[in-house]
């Protein structure tokens, strides 16, 4: 009998050997340093309302260039469409620290910060599209490699705003943005230029490019529109508690404070990633979704009660111990209700989901704090997650139970990059 693949970690590194998750990891760390490094070097120069307006841009960038992205990449490969956008990023965040330092009009600036979103090499889905493939028809060694991904994400986002606040406070407050533009240029290259990338859908003989390559193959689909409804739930309920943090760490005179306090979250949210990696379960994904969707709601509903930066921090810290396995669920199900040939497009609109989330609950959040106070954006908060929850218990199992890749194409297997040829005979 064969000798059977590995599992959880030794089976996802054995797929793109160990080189592959270090690109990853610090080719994506420009996502968590971008938006907090946008803030610092800006509230420094000219006040939060130009610094929460430009990183509104730059949010708005990245929700809508996302999926394009990700569709070039699906079409023509990862490896081109990945070099043209790292090497575009670090170009543009270098143009924007320059447009900052320069003082140049507000309008220049959103210019510049939307055409930084836009670039955004989206590294991450695109790495959990990579995985996928890799792993094949093996949904258990998918599944272990999606959750390993998604919690390196969460890594990510725990050191990038920490980094970030002490490279603005040692440094210069424009540093985040430029160690940012590096990372991107270089290991986005390097993965990009990794053995494992995907290679553009090839053309048949007669010089014709088949449904998959122009994309013909649908991508939306009941299963997929929910999870990314799922996912702008999720965006709203972390944007609206950051957002109380922070009003709340400015009412009782620590604002540097917020950063530290959101990292809690981070915190337990990777152990629990890395947690679930070693020991996925024998549930369903879809049963997974809804019991930690349903978790996060209530741990959410403590920041309710808080009333100090330490009470802040063991509630958001709290929160995290569902948000990575929530997140690993949610991405494993975007993986089986998209199509395989199109999977770098459906993992990004579903990042691009939890953008939108994030800026949607950000402009409800913010006014709402400075009206009524941080326990505002706290509500904020709460309700997204209890949304969510209502919304993946009433559908989950009707919409998402069943759901299965689309029929393979005769002749293409899983982790074939190109379509087969057209048959010359009747």
């Amino acid at each position: 009998m064969p000798t059977p693949a590995p599992a959880g970690f030794r089976g996802v590194f054995a797929l793109g050997g160990p080189a592959l998750p270090v690109y990853g990891f610090l080719a994506r760390l420009p996502a968590a340093l971008c938006p907090i490094g946008t803030l610092l070097l800006i509230n420094e120069r000219d006040g939060i309302g130009d610094a929460g307006t430009i990183a509104a841009a730059l949010w708005l960038g990245q929700a809508l260039g996302g999926p394009v992205i990700g569709r070039l990449a699906d079409r023509r490969g990862h490896r081109p469409v990945l070099l043209i956008a790292c090497v575009a990023n670090a170009a543009v965040l270098l143009a924007l620290v320059s447009a900052v330092l320069g003082g140049l009009p507000l309008a220049a600036r959103i210019a510049l910060a939307v055409a930084a979103g836009l670039t955004a090499a989206q590294v991450g889905p695109l790495a959990r599209a990579r995985w996928a493939r890799l792993a094949g028809e093996d949904k258990a060694l998918v599944g272990a490699a999606l959750s390993f991904d998604t919690t390196l994400d969460e890594v990510g986002f725990m050191v990038g705003p920490a980094l970030a606040g002490i490279l603005a406070v040692t440094v210069h407050p424009a540093s985040a943005l430029v160690l940012a533009a590096a990372l991107g240029l270089v290991f986005g290259t390097l993965f990009a230029l990794h053995p494992t990338a995907p290679g553009p859908m090839r053309q048949d003989p007669m010089g014709q490019v088949g449904a998959a390559a122009r994309g013909d193959v649908r991508l939306w689909s009941p299963g997929l529109a929910l999870l990314f409804l799922v996912a702008v739930l999720q965006g709203a309920a972390w944007s609206g508690a950051n957002t109380g943090v922070n009003a709340l760490a400015v009412a009782v005179g620590s604002p540097g404070a917020a950063g530290l306090v959101w990292a809690a979250m981070a915190v337990t949210s990777s152990v629990a990633g890395f947690v679930t990696v070693a020991r996925p379960g024998s549930a369903s994904l879809t049963v997974r979704l809804r019991r930690t969707i349903a978790a996060q709601a209530l741990l959410t509903l403590p920041l309710l009660a808080v009333s100090g930066l330490w009470g802040a921090a063991f509630a958001v810290a709290g929160i995290g111990l569902a948000v990575a396995p929530h997140l690993i669920a949610l991405f494993g199900l975007v993986e089986r209700a998209g199509p395989a040939r199109r999977m770098g497009e459906a993992m990004t609109l579903a990042g691009s989901g939890l953008i939108v989330g994030q800026a949607l609950a950000a402009a409800a959040s913010g006014p709402l704090a400075a009206a009524y106070g941080y326990r505002a954006a706290f509500a904020v908060s709460c309700a997204a997650a209890a949304a969510s929850a209502v919304l993946a218990w009433a559908a989950a199992d009707r919409i998402l139970g069943p759901v299965a890749r689309p029929a393979p194409v005769p002749g293409l297997s899983p982790n074939s990059s190109s379509p087969p040829a057209p048959s010359r005979s009747p």
